[in-house]
């Protein structure tokens, strides 16, 4: 084995974790428009008057409404004083630069800055922002945007409640439609067991660190870290091809794109983590700190980036969220613990070496 001393160890992991956080600052800043859970449940409930292949759903947790028209016909969807906002049709999907939906949906917190040609009343001018036959945009008309839960929530947090009943209009050729839906408090779930599951975790793996690495059972250790953090890598995997298919994400090409620009990072940690549990389990060199470094990253960027998701009732998945927390746990826990099982291993080869191969004392 390696013999690598413990502070070179630590200079290198802050070094590289701190190239990896440099880049990914944008994206965490991105992720207000994307947000990793929320105690608000939008979900649409039907298409108004009904029409064959005009079909809306709630994606990211509810952050965004998504409209598919494949009818043949352009459906136009209208802006909050019921100007022409969007347009939908066989030939993509276009956006109305006069309307000021078109700048306030940017973002979930509607606080883009209009544009001075912006008017409501002047006629629309299109611009094609898309080819395919879907729109996703922030519709403030679905979303709760106050600060503070509504006052029948303050009075009952811990009961599911309707707070509104939501209506986006739409028009198709001289014919009104609506997309129908609920706004729904949730109570958030109890974090604690899932942070005790997480330290225990922790412990369990992280004492396999502490078995002498060059007997049989410092060898079935370090093969068991190794086949947990993979585990870990799996379960991240998992959760970001969730989060990706919640945002809207639709076949091969489509599920590609929204890993590469959702949690790029967690994807990538993740699959980083797969490899460094393969790399433990065929003993290489250097496998200690394979295990501390994927460990780290693990823990930063599919862990600490979706802590909510441990405190929040509806969280960015496409399953279950009860599968989503266990998913995240998984990925603290088998973080953390190679983290601390590799380190440990790492001083205690450092200190053989020393042992070993005194410094000599100069006469």
């Amino acid at each position: 084995m390696i013999r690598v001393p413990l502070r070179r160890v630590g200079l290198v992991v802050t070094a590289a974790l701190a190239a990896l956080l440099a880049p990914a600052t944008p994206a965490a800043a991105h992720g207000a428009d994307a947000p990793d859970g929320t105690n608000y449940r939008a979900e649409t409930s039907a298409v108004s008057p009904a029409r064959p292949g005009l079909t809306a759903r709630m994606v990211e947790a509810g952050a965004r409404l998504e409209l598919t028209n494949t009818t043949g016909q352009d459906v136009e969807v209208l802006g909050y004083s019921g100007e022409p906002y969007l347009r939908i049709g066989p030939g993509g999907v276009y956006e109305n630069t006069r309307s000021p939906a078109t700048y306030l949906n940017r973002t979930i917190a509607g606080d883009t800055q209009l544009s001075p040609e912006a008017d409501p009343a002047a006629t629309p001018v299109w611009r094609r922002i898309s080819d395919g036959p879907s729109a996703r945009w922030h519709d403030q008309r679905t979303l709760w945007r106050e600060s503070g839960p509504p006052p029948q929530v303050s009075a009952d947090p811990s009961r599911e409640q309707r707070i509104r009943d939501w209506v986006v209009p739409l028009r198709a050729g001289d014919r009104t439609i609506e997309v129908r839906g609920t706004l729904d408090w949730v109570p958030p779930p109890d974090p604690y067991p899932w942070w005790v599951a997480a330290t225990l975790g922790f412990l369990l793996i992280g004492a396999a660190g502490l078995v002498p690495a060059g007997t049989a059972t410092g060898v079935r250790a370090l093969r068991g870290v190794g086949a947990l953090l993979a585990l870990g890598g799996l379960a991240t995997v998992a959760f970001t091809v969730g989060r990706a298919l919640d945002a809207g994400a639709e076949g091969v090409g489509g599920l590609l794109l929204g890993l590469l620009t959702g949690q790029p990072w967690a994807l990538l940690t993740g699959l980083g983590a797969l490899a460094a549990g393969g790399y433990a389990l065929t003993r290489r060199g250097a496998a200690d700190f394979a295990l501390a470094l994927a460990g780290a990253c693990l823990v930063l960027f599919a862990g600490v980036a979706n802590l909510a998701v441990l405190s929040r009732s509806v969280v960015p998945v496409s399953w279950p969220a009860g599968l989503a927390r266990i998913l995240v746990t998984l990925a603290l826990a088998t973080g953390a613990g190679a983290v601390a099982a590799g380190l440990l291993r790492l001083h205690t080869a450092a200190r053989t070496a020393h042992t070993a191969h005194p410094t000599p004392v100069p006469r």
